[in-house]
């Protein structure tokens, strides 16, 4: 009996950034197929992989890859999946979005776990005024006025009042990422 396979994005976090945890893209990819995934395909040079997989393999790729990245390239690479129903999901749910917010002053944070009630709360909504933040489920939606560059809402701040570990993208890699998973 054929399993059945299912789209998935990987988002790694901090590779490729500047000039520090250089990562080839190809090197990436056969990462993946060598894990058994198909339709592999990467964007941009920041740790974005598109590939199918049955949920069995699926779900050892973030713990594979991170000790193959580690032991390979010599850093740490969070690994965090998210299906194509759970990226579209993201991408329909945006409050920033439907609040009539630019598209270029949108980011989402992808978490690797949920947060408890007690950590989001936790959270200082004045932290980097004007920038706001709406966390639901998995994600921290964000709506930086004056870039992520300039914005203190930065993966560490997340990471420790959350106890995850956290990755962000602009909306218009996820956007993308999206049509790519078809």
């Amino acid at each position: 009996m054929e399993q059945v396979t299912q789209s998935y994005v990987a988002l790694l976090r901090a590779i490729n950034v500047g000039g520090k945890h250089i990562l080839p893209m190809k090197h990436l990819v056969e990462m993946f197929c060598d894990a058994r995934c198909v339709n592999v395909r990467s964007y941009i040079q920041s740790g974005n992989v598109v590939f199918s997989a049955p949920e069995k393999i699926a779900k050892g790729i973030p713990s594979l890859l991170e000790q193959q990245i580690e032991k390979r390239f010599g850093f740490p690479a969070p690994v965090i999946l998210r299906t194509r129903d759970e990226l579209a999901k993201v991408a329909r749910g945006n409050p920033f979005l439907k609040a009539g917010a630019p598209e270029r002053e949108l980011n989402v944070y992808f978490l690797a776990g949920q947060p408890s009630a007690a950590a989001v709360k936790s959270l200082d909504p004045q932290r980097s005024a004007p920038d706001r933040f709406q966390v639901i489920g998995r994600e921290i939606y964000l709506h930086t006025p004056n870039g992520m560059g300039r914005t203190k809402l930065t993966s560490a701040y997340f990471d420790s009042k959350l106890k995850t570990v956290a990755t962000a993208r602009n909306w218009a890699t996820v956007l993308k990422l999206l049509e790519m998973m078809g």
